[in-house]
This record gives structure tokens, sequence and C-alpha cells, in this order.
């Protein structure tokens, strides 16, 4: 008799009772992974789809324009809210695209307090974006009255009676400013004003202002030492006005 030939457990693989029995979730999970799995050249359909829109876009006879608002001054927010409830319950969201008040942040010192507010660009004026023909760059009547008619709007920017979209360079430095990184620093003295030194050092001194550095958000302050002015540099929180 032909002696078997021993298989150790390690080398031993179990077969299946049933090769062809595979269970029912992970059959669906293999089903579904062709149409979840990105497709191949999605980048390429992507940007076809982008420059499809472009094409439509620079064929169509209207455009995206920014107008100004006039407000009455500190009621900038509430028109946009109000403005935006009528564009929604008139129906004219295909119109009126888009209602902004420009605002960046700003560091405000005073008193040797450092704190950050919200501070609006052009207090008394809202921008509203509006899709007007290309060849006359005019809202139409129905979004002139739906903008002009709302709570607080006392009118557009205009040349006679004529509103003024703003130009492309306008607008992008206002962007720009709205989504700078780094908030402005305000302070309330100013070169040549008398202040005081209220912490460190130089504590309780009274001097004139110098120079202001708000890259480096310092202050020189010229403080009489036997007689003499001496410029001593301190940082902007440790200067009160007088």
């Amino acid at each position: 008799m032909e002696e078997e030939k021993a298989v150790s457990p390690e080398n031993q693989i179990e077969e299946p009772a049933d090769a062809s029995a595979v269970p029912e979730d992970v059959e669906q999970a293999a089903a579904a992974q062709p149409e979840d799995a990105p497709e191949a050249g999605s980048a390429e359909t992507s940007a076809e789809t982008a420059a499809t829109a472009e094409a439509e876009e620079a064929e169509s006879p209207y455009q995206k324009a920014w107008f100004v608002i006039h407000t009455y001054s500190g009621y900038e927010n509430k028109v946009k809210k109000n403005l935006e409830q009528r564009i929604e319950s008139m129906g004219m969201r295909e119109q009126i695209l888009q209602v902004v008040v420009p605002t960046e942040e700003e560091i405000e010192i005073r008193d040797g307090q450092r704190r950050m507010v919200e501070r609006r660009i052009f207090p008394g004026y809202v921008l509203v974006q509006i899709l007007v023909p290309k060849d006359t760059l005019t809202p139409s009547e129905q979004a002139w009255y739906v903008v002009r008619n709302t709570p607080g709007v006392t009118g557009f920017v205009s040349s006679g009676t004529k509103p003024i979209p703003l130009r492309q360079e306008e607008i992008d430095k206002i962007i720009k400013r709205m989504e700078a990184e780094e908030p402005t620093i305000k302070v309330s003295f100013h070169r040549g004003e008398k202040v005081q030194i209220i912490s460190g050092p130089f504590a309780e001194f009274m001097g004139t202002v110098d120079s202001i550095s708000m890259e480096k958000g310092k202050v020189t302050v010229l403080v009489s030492f036997f007689g003499r002015e001496t410029p001593v540099e301190v940082d902007l929180t440790q200067v009160s006005r007088l």
C-alpha cells in the first residue's frame, strides 16, 4: 500500500464546503463597488463640465453684475435680511443672486485692552449681485422694484437714474479685504498724542507717541529721562490715552 504523505497543520488549507457559495452581503458589496468607485478620467470629466459651463455663460445674453445700494447707516444687516426675504417670497432668486454686507475682522486696542470686532467696510452700503443683460447692464424692472422697495433701502448708487455696476477690479479688492487672514489693527491714539504707559518696566511714565508699527504691534513713545526725551518701544496694549 502506498504510504500517505503527511501534511502539516500550517500547510493545510481548508476548502469551503461549497466553493461557489458566496455570502450575500459580500456579493452585494462586490456588485456595488464598480458603481461607487470613481470612474477613470473623472478629473477630465470635471474639467469638461467646467469648460462647458463657461462656454454656455459666454454664449448667454446675460451676465452677473454687482451693484451698490444705499441704506440707513447701522441698518445694513437688517436690509440684507429684509431683501433676502423679499427675494424668496417674490420668486426672484434667479435674477437677484447674492446680497452682501462687506465686513472685515479688526483688532481694536483701547485703554490697554485688545478685542476682536467685525467692522463694516462701507457703512451705509450693501452689495447686490444681479443677473443683467450684457448689452445694457441694467437690472430688470422686477429686480429694480424688489430692491428699491425693500425697507431701509434709499436707492442704488447710480449715474442719473441708471444704476452703475462695479468694475471687476473693485469687487476683487473688496473680496480680498473680506477674506484677509490677518485682521487689521485699530488703535485709539495717533502720532504726536500724549499717552501713558500702563504696564511693563516703564509703567506710569507719560510721553508722546513718536511712531506706530502695526506690523510689529508696537508703539514708540518719547518719555522724559533726566530732562531728555528718550524713545521707548512698548506693545500697543501697554499704552493708554490720557
